[in-house]
């Protein structure tokens, strides 16, 4: 092997980690920027719970804004994270489609897009239609209450996953994934219960209302 050779295999070893370097921040960026997203709308769910806001045109368009920018951060995400891939496997060669922490990380990017499908087509419009979380039927509020439980625990998770080097190789997919439905149901319960609470408070108030209407 001549010199030429070597000096033009560390160049290329080079020009490959750089570009995964800069693959993977445009990667973060997008993950940082949808779990930000996520969260504010979260909060402002619950905020609107609480005080049993209706919603109002300028809110439809800002959830139809967030939405949208989900999606572009979700799309950005897989664009990123295919071309990660990439870069890793002409590196590491098929032996780096085995490790544990990728599959965990697929499943939850897949899981992540259907439920994003599910909110564009399901939820979102009952939530317009219906003007509050609490006015939705039973089914659709129960649904409204998942996704929104299953988008806020699968972004965090995959940014533990993203972050956590030391996981690969180490744990079995079942380990790296066991208290991933258990995130998901913790926060689908928390949000039951607030329900619930705001909609015990309102039948409360009702009776109130309607006896000082009669005065």
């Amino acid at each position: 092997m001549t010199i030429n050779t070597i000096m033009s295999l560390i160049e290329h070893k080079e020009f490959m980690e750089f570009l995964r370097l800069g693959v993977v921040y445009v990667h973060l960026l997008a993950c940082c920027v949808a779990i930000g997203l996520v969260l504010t709308s979260d909060i402002a769910m619950v905020r609107d719970i609480l005080k049993r806001t209706m919603f109002t045109e300028h809110d439809n368009a800002h959830m139809e804004s967030l939405q949208k920018s989900v999606v572009v951060a979700l799309i950005c995400l897989w664009v990123t994270g295919t071309a990660i891939i990439g870069i890793d496997y002409l590196d590491k060669g098929l032996e780096y489609f085995m490790n544990p922490k990728l599959h965990a990380k697929v499943i939850i990017v897949v899981l992540l897009t259907y439920n994003g499908i599910l909110l564009h087509r399901l939820v979102l419009p009952a939530l317009q239609k219906a003007g509050s979380l609490l006015d939705l039927e039973f089914s659709a509020r129960m649904l409204a209450l998942f996704c929104g439980a299953l988008s806020a625990v699968s972004w965090l998770y995959a940014a533990m996953l993203g972050v956590g080097r030391p996981l690969a190789w180490k744990y079995s997919l079942s380990d790296l994934l066991m208290a991933y439905p258990v995130l998901i149901m913790l926060g689908f319960l928390t949000m039951l219960a607030l329900t619930q609470r705001a909609k015990r408070h309102n039948t409360s108030i009702a009776p109130q209302w309607a006896t000082a209407g009669t005065h």
